[in-house]
């Protein structure tokens, strides 16, 4: 069976403050963010600063690691979504 979900679609400065939350309530650092999404320290620091806003793609493994959080994720989401 193929589930088709909505990509998460949150524009600056809501996915900064969504990346952070996350980043903090997991209690990695930002070099430790940045390895398990695959991308540069220096791209999480941009996307939290709210100078870049993340790829789709790294929206879409930032909402699998919400998800993965369980509810406190699903709170997470829900605060920055439109």
């Amino acid at each position: 069976m193929i589930i088709i979900t909505k990509p998460l679609t949150i524009k600056q400065p809501q996915a900064g403050k969504l990346i952070r939350e996350m980043r903090t309530h997991l209690g990695l650092t930002q070099e430790q963010l940045a390895l398990s999404l695959g991308v540069t320290c220096s791209s999480t620091n941009r996307w939290e600063n709210t100078m870049v806003t993340p790829s789709p793609l790294a929206m879409q493994k930032i909402a699998a690691i919400l998800l993965q959080m369980g509810d406190r994720g699903r709170e997470i989401l829900a605060q920055y979504s439109p």
